[in-house]
This record gives C-alpha cells, sequence and structure tokens, in this order.
C-alpha cells in the first residue's frame, strides 16, 4: 500500500447540506472512471467511508466533514500508487462538483 491521499475541499454548507450532498453524489464517481465502477458508501458520525471498485482495483476512501471543509483520504493499491499525483489532481478537481 502506498502513502494515502489526502486533501481538504472546503465549503460553506454546514455539515447536514455536504452529508446529504455527498450521499448524493457519491454514485458520480463511479460515471468518472472508464468502464465504470462500483461504489459503496456507509457512515460513521460525520465520516463517509467508501469504497470504489474497478478494473480489479479496490480503493479505500473515508470524508470526514465538519463545519469547513471535508478533509479526504484515499488509500491506494500499491500499484495505482504510481499514479498517485494524477488521481490527486482529478480528485481535486472533482470532488467539489460533489457539493454543488
Amino acid at each position: 500500500m502506498s502513502a494515502p491521499i489526502e486533501l481538504d475541499i472546503p465549503h460553506q454548507l454546514g455539515k447536514t447540506a455536504v452529508r446529504e450532498r455527498l450521499d448524493g453524489g457519491i454514485g458520480k464517481i463511479g460515471r468518472l472512471i472508464p468502464g465504470g465502477a462500483q461504489v459503496e458508501h456507509r457512515w460513521e458520525g460525520d465520516t463517509m467511508h467508501f469504497t470504489v471498485g474497478a478494473m480489479g482495483q479496490t480503493i479505500g476512501c473515508r470524508a470526514t466533514v465538519s463545519d469547513s471543509n471535508v478533509h479526504a483520504i484515499v488509500d491506494l493499491p500499491g500499484f495505482l500508487g504510481l499514479f498517485a499525483g494524477k488521481i490527486r489532481d482529478v480528485i481535486q478537481q472533482e470532488a467539489p462538483k460533489l457539493l454543488k
């Protein structure tokens, strides 16, 4: 396992609105991946735990909602760690769209 990707996505929506938007938008992740992906999620308090499975790989993720941001941690399997920079760039670009 490579080092996780960590990033913060700022918001001004409040925790409840962010949780609702994440619940409604989490399925969009699968459409961003060529060939599609299976996305499963569950909440523990203010943290959404979710997995994205595609092309024989499973990526574990956590998104913790606070009053001013969402702190995301993405655990990449070994091989995908080679693409961590590119994956981080895509997440940073696409993640704020889940909150709109």
